[in-house]
């Protein structure tokens, strides 16, 4: 069979497994998901899952949407738990307030690895999913 391309040459084929959209949109939407299930129990799982089924490619592809997703899914999460930490807490007016921020990092540090990495799971998750199904 004759190929049309001079000998020596390399041609650029798409890969079959992506879908075709940014790595940004799929991320955008997976922590939209996640921010609006934030109600369900590992709603990062879900959101990070969304945008790696989205993205498809190899299993780094899903880790890596699926981690940045979960940072786009850190902020409002992180306002929001600023919100009601000084609606139920106060604003650390009285007491210890070195106290009161060393807390509030940790709370802060905890609360990326755990909405990060379990995100980047999901990523992983999605892409094994999209390969199976």
């Amino acid at each position: 069979m004759a190929s049309d391309t001079p000998p020596g040459t390399t041609v650029d084929t798409p890969s079959t497994d992506k879908s075709g959209s940014s790595t940004a949109i799929n991320a955008l939407i997976g922590a939209a998901a996640g921010v609006i299930l934030s109600f369900v129990p590992f709603s990062t799982l879900l959101g990070g899952a969304i945008a790696g089924y989205l993205e498809g490619g190899e299993t780094g592809d899903g880790l890596r949407v699926g981690a940045i997703a979960g940072v786009i899914m850190l902020i409002p999460m992180v306002l929001m738990g600023m919100f009601f930490m000084m609606f139920f807490v106060g604003f650390g007016t009285g007491g210890a307030p070195l106290a009161f921020g060393m807390m509030a990092i940790f709370m802060l540090m905890l609360g990326a690895l755990y909405t990060v990495g379990l995100s980047a799971a999901g990523g992983y998750l999605g892409i094994y999913l999209k390969h199976e199904l």
